[in-house]
C-alpha cells in the first residue's frame, strides 16, 4: 500500500467535513476555495507551522511525535477508530521492517472449536482480520443456509458482500453493511499494510466493485463492536439480529455471536431454526408453520 497517498487522502478528507464554526474559529466574510478547513487553520488549531502541517498533509508523518498527532486528532475532532488509524499510519511510516505474509488461514484451538459447539441457541463463527470465516457452529450454518456450510469454509466475507450478487439479497441492509465492510478494511490495512494477503484481497475487491472502491475512496474507519443486522433466510424469512464482536486476545481472531431479544419473534425464528439445524427436519408440519416462521418470500417453510 501506498502509505504517503494514504495519509494525505485521509487527512484531506478529515479536515473538508469541518467547518470553521464547528472547529471554534472565526469565519470571515468571502468565498473560500476548499471544503472544510484550510491547512493553515488545522496548523493553528495542532499547534505547528503551516510548513510542518503541510509536510504532514504531503504523506510524510515519519518522526511526528504522540502529542503532535494527539493535537492533530483533536483539531480534526477523529472519533476513537479514526484517531487509532491515524496513529498507526505513523507507525507505517517509521523505517521498513520485513514485510509479512502471514498465512491466509489462521490456525484455531480446538478449545475455541469447543466453545462455538457449545453455542446451541447462538449462531456464532469465528474470523480473522481479513475477514475469512475460519469456523462456525451449526446454527449459524442454518443462519447462512445457501452461503455458508463446513465445505465452503473459509470463505471470506469481503468478497462475498462485494464479489458475490447474492449478499444484496441476503443481507437487507446491505448498503450500511457494506459501508463497515469497507471501513472495517480500511482499518486493518492501517494496521497491516505490509500484509501482502490483505493488499491482494483489497485490489481484487477495488478492481471488481466500484461499490467497493467507491466506499474506499472515503477513507472511513471504524472497530467493529456491535451491530443490528436483518438477513434473508430461505426457512424463516427476514430475521433481525444483534451481532457483538469477542476478540480472541494474542489470536488476531474475532468470535461473531448473534442474539434476539428475549421472547421476540426474532428468538421464535432463532428456536426454528436450532431446532432444524439439530435433528435436519423441519420442527413443525410445514403446512401447519406459525407466521412467526413462514419464509414471506415461499408461503410455506421449506427444508
Amino acid at each position: 500500500m501506498d502509505n504517503n497517498k494514504d495519509v494525505r487522502e485521509f487527512l484531506m478528507t478529515r479536515r473538508s467535513r469541518i467547518t470553521p464554526a464547528q472547529a471554534g474559529l472565526t469565519a470571515y466574510s468571502g468565498t473560500r476555495r476548499v471544503a472544510g478547513l484550510k491547512r493553515e487553520e488545522v496548523a493553528l488549531l495542532t499547534g505547528v507551522s503551516t510548513e510542518y502541517y503541510a509536510r504532514l498533509e504531503r504523506g510524510n508523518l515519519r518522526g511526528v511525535s504522540d502529542s503532535v498527532l494527539d493535537s492533530l486528532a483533536r483539531a480534526l475532532q477523529l472519533d476513537e477508530a479514526e484517531r487509532a488509524h491515524l496513529f498507526d499510519l505513523a507507525k507505517a511510516a517509521a523505517p521498513s521492517r520485513p514485510a509479512g505474509n502471514r498465512r491466509a488461514h489462521g490456525e484455531l484451538r480446538s478449545s475455541v472449536e469447543r466453545i462455538l459447539a457449545g453455542m446451541t441457541g447462538t449462531p456464532a463463527y469465528v474470523r480473522n482480520s481479513r475477514m475469512e470465516i475460519l469456523a462456525a457452529n451449526n446454527l449459524c450454518f442454518a443462519l447462512y443456509t445457501g452461503i455458508l456450510s463446513p465445505e465452503t469454509l473459509p470463505l471470506n466475507l469481503a468478497r462475498f458482500m462485494f464479489l458475490d450478487p447474492r449478499s444484496q439479497d441476503f443481507f437487507v441492509d446491505w448498503s450500511t453493511l457494506a459501508d463497515d465492510f469497507a471501513a472495517a478494511l480500511r482499518t486493518e490495512s492501517g494496521r497491516n499494510p505490509r500484509d501482502r494477503y490483505l493488499n491482494n484481497l483489497i485490489g481484487d475487491l477495488a478492481a471488481g466493485s466500484t461499490e467497493f472502491s467507491t466506499r474506499w475512496a472515503r477513507h472511513n474507519v471504524r472497530f467493529h463492536r456491535t451491530a443490528r443486522k436483518t438477513m434473508r433466510n430461505p426457512l424463516v424469512g427476514e430475521i433481525e439480529l444483534t451481532g457483538d464482536a469477542l476478540e480472541l486476545p494474542g489470536e488476531g481472531m474475532t468470535l461473531i455471536a448473534y442474539t434476539a431479544e428475549p421472547d421476540s419473534h426474532a428468538q421464535e425464528q432463532l428456536d426454528f431454526l436450532a431446532s432444524w439445524s439439530n435433528t435436519g427436519k423441519l420442527p413443525v408440519d410445514p403446512a401447519a408453520a406459525s407466521p412467526a416462521v413462514r419464509n414471506p418470500h415461499e408461503g410455506d417453510v421449506r427444508a
